[in-house]
Order: structure tokens, then C-alpha cells, then sequence
């Protein structure tokens, strides 16, 4: 990342610290028992996920490119909770609150990837839904694996670009003052504030962002729910509607679990007490893909069939 110090006068004297110190739950009462729920909520999270994956893997039907956008957000939930909720455990619950510079960057990038991918994938999941009740006569021409795995693949590298810059310009700044992080791992806003020199490119990419990864997806996403219900008003029939719509409402229910708790913390997480945020956040990061396999399977007849199948082979 030193390209972005290149463009920097050459007299300029970096101070980065040899460590952070992650100072996050701080004087929270039986804060343990908080840590015991994450690792079952977790634990949870990481066999919700695994199955998804193994039940899309195993069931030949399950091949189609909806699928495939599936599986794609369950591999993102399943490593973006392996990445946060262990270090996280590990971090509080074993006092390891020292994070080298440079470790600290490197899990700030997987992390931020990670939690942005789970924003972008439900804006795959609604391009899929938009062109099967826009075309449903031509969908399968439209949506093909190669269409498929070339918009996921787009999303990634804008994932990673975003999360590349954010990261990047956090190697321009320099450490003077305080090495303490007051969050609950390496965030990309406590990071930033503890510079002491000029933090403008920083709040920049700061409020990008999540433009980007939050608010375009959710702009989009509505804008197709809105195409798709226009769609759904020229069937002529009650049950042909009811039928299209049940279709969706896996998805809506994706939609509902992430950002109604993003948008929360998004509004008033500058309001609230700093240890209410830090709570927030967490538990965000961490219901988010521990639910979304739960809801998922029940709300989708293809996956219900092909647990079913799955568990009597097994048996």
C-alpha cells in the first residue's frame, strides 16, 4: 500500500505504532456471558452456513445461477463471522487486546470486504428475482451461470476496491498521540481518528463507503421491489400474483434481517452510549449470518425438499 505514500512529499516522517490496543466492552458488567452468546450464535452461524453450501453442492437441481448467488452469500457469512467472532472471543474474553500495525490493517481489509459482500450479495439476489418476474418466459436465456457468477464477481471487486482505499489511506497517517481502539476489532472510523495529521482523505472514503456498499444496494433493491410489484399488478389473477410474490419473500426476508439493524446503527449510532454501539455493531456483524441460513431454508420450498432428501440419504 505504499503507492499511497508516494504521492506524499518526501520529507514526511510516518510514526505507526508497533501495536494497537483494542479497548472495546469496557466496564460492561458479566460482559463474559456476552461473549458465550456470540460464540453459540456463532457456532449456529457457522453449521447454518456450512449446510446451505453442502445442500447446494450435493442436490444437482440446486445448480441454477439463483443458486449460485446462494451459496455465494452463505460462503460470505460463513467467513465474515470466522473472521470477526473468534479474533473478537480471543480478543476480550483471553485479553489479547494488542494487535500489531500491521496484522491490525490486514484484518480491518478481510473484515470490511466481507461485511460490505453481504450488502452486494442481496443486491445479486434481487437482480435475480427482478429478471425472473420481468421475463419469467425468458429467464433462463437471461440468467445464466456466466451472467451470474460475472455479477458477483463484479461486486467483489468493488468490495475489495473500497475496502482497499479505505485501507490504503490509513497507511498516510501517522500515530502520535494514542495507540487505544475504542471499538471491538480493528475499525476502520477508531483507526483513522487516532491520527494526528490530516484525516480529510480518510473521512472522505469514510462516508463513500457506505454509499457504495449500503445505500446504492438498498436504492436498487427497492427500485426492483417496486418493478417487480408493477410486474405483479398486470397478472389477472389473485393466485398467479400470490404464487410470483412467495417467490420473493425468502429474499425480502434477507432484506428485512440486514438492514433494518444496518439502518439503526447507521442513524443513531452517533447518538447512543459508546458501549451500546460497540454492543450493536457486534451483535449486527453476527445475527446477520446466523439468521440468514435459518430463514432462508424456511423460507424456500427448493431448499426445505432438498434438506429433506439430504438428511434421509444420511440416514
Amino acid at each position: 500500500m505504499d503507492f499511497f505514500n508516494a504521492a506524499l512529499k518526501d520529507n514526511i516522517t510516518f510514526v505507526r505504532p508497533a501495536y494497537f490496543i483494542i479497548s472495546g466492552f469496557v466496564g460492561i458488567p458479566n460482559i463474559k456471558y456476552y461473549f458465550v452468546f456470540l460464540f453459540f450464535a456463532y457456532s449456529l452461524s457457522f453449521i447454518g452456513n456450512v449446510t446451505v453450501m453442502t445442500v447446494i453442492m450435493m442436490d444437482h437441481t440446486l445448480r441454477s445461477p439463483k443458486h449460485v448467488a446462494v451459496f455465494n452469500l452463505a460462503l460470505t457469512d460463513l467467513l465474515s463471522s470466522s473472521a470477526l467472532v473468534p479474533k473478537v472471543i480471543d480478543t476480550f474474553l483471553f485479553n489479547h487486546r494488542y494487535i500489531s500495525y500491521n496484522n491490525c490493517l490486514t484484518y480491518m481489509f478481510f473484515c470490511f470486504t466481507l461485511i460490505s459482500m453481504q450488502s452486494l450479495n442481496l443486491a445479486v439476489l434481487s437482480i435475480d428475482r427482478l429478471m425472473a418476474i420481468l421475463y419469467p418466459l425468458h429467464y433462463q436465456v437471461k440468467v445464466t451461470h456466466r451472467f451470474m457468477l460475472s455479477v458477483i464477481a463484479f461486486f467483489w471487486l468493488v468490495a475489495v476496491t473500497v475496502t482497499l482505499t479505505a485501507v490504503g489511506l490509513l497507511t498516510r497517517l501517522s500515530f502520535c498521540t494514542s495507540v487505544v481502539i475504542k471499538s471491538f476489532y480493528c475499525d476502520h472510523g477508531p483507526v483513522y481518528r487516532l491520527g494526528c495529521n490530516d484525516v480529510t482523505p480518510n473521512i472522505g472514503i469514510s462516508r463513500l463507503a457506505p454509499i457504495l456498499v449500503v445505500w446504492i444496494p438498498l436504492i436498487f433493491i427497492l427500485v426492483s421491489y417496486c418493478c417487480i410489484i408493477r410486474a405483479l399488478s398486470k397478472i389477472t389473477t389473485v393466485q398467479g400474483r400470490v404464487k410470483a410474490f412467495k417467490t420473493c419473500m425468502g429474499h425480502i426476508s434477507l432484506i428485512a434481517i440486514y438492514y433494518i439493524p444496518v439502518i439503526f446503527v447507521f442513524c443513531f449510532g452517533t447518538s447512543i452510549d459508546a458501549n451500546t454501539r460497540i454492543i450493536s455493531l457486534s451483535l449486527t456483524n453476527i445475527l446477520i449470518p446466523m439468521l440468514n441460513p435459518i430463514v432462508y431454508v424456511f423460507q424456500t420450498q427448493e431448499m426445505k425438499e432438498s434438506l429433506k432428501k439430504l438428511l434421509k440419504i444420511k440416514a
